[in-house]
């Protein structure tokens, strides 16, 4: 009786394992859905920067031809204007060039967090086969003690 008591405390501990270890399994998910909710904010502001410099791109050839079609009128005034484009055209291109480098680096970013999504999620796929595999192990033995009891009595 004492063995089959402590028997049954070694299953209810197993049980309690496997309930923790299912609780853990279920925050994981949750965790990676977060995760992939984050990915997917970041492919979102990704978009919106490409069309972002893509508008950049159609107003920064507006406003050459602009600056071409004043040249062709009056001298005095492409100067004026010519001016005024070009200065336009730097802060486009330099709005432009930040935009790319912030591009590139959400690229990264994104690249960064996809790589470790994809190592947590594997790491938490090999955590969940272990625990899989340990509670196999145990069910297996616990089946033996349980037919070794009945053997035995």
């Amino acid at each position: 009786q004492e063995e089959k008591k402590q028997l049954t405390l070694k299953v209810e501990e197993l049980e309690r394992k496997l309930e923790t270890t299912s609780a853990q399994n279920i925050e994981f998910l949750q965790v990676i859905a977060k995760r992939e909710e984050s990915i997917h904010q970041c492919q979102l502001r990704f978009e919106e920067k490409t069309r972002e410099c893509s508008s950049l791109a159609r107003q920064l050839e507006m406003a050459i031809e602009d600056a071409k079609r004043q040249v062709e009128q009056t001298r005095e005034r492409a100067a004026s204007r010519e001016r005024a484009a070009q200065s336009k055209m730097l802060d486009l291109e330099t709005q432009l060039s930040r935009n790319k480098t912030e591009l590139n680096q959400l690229r990264r970013s994104k690249d960064d967090a996809e790589r470790r999504y994809e190592s947590r999620l594997q790491d938490l796929k090999d955590r969940l086969e272990q625990s899989e595999s340990t509670n196999r192990s145990m069910q297996n033995y616990v089946q033996f003690l349980k037919s070794s009891y009945a053997n035995v009595f």
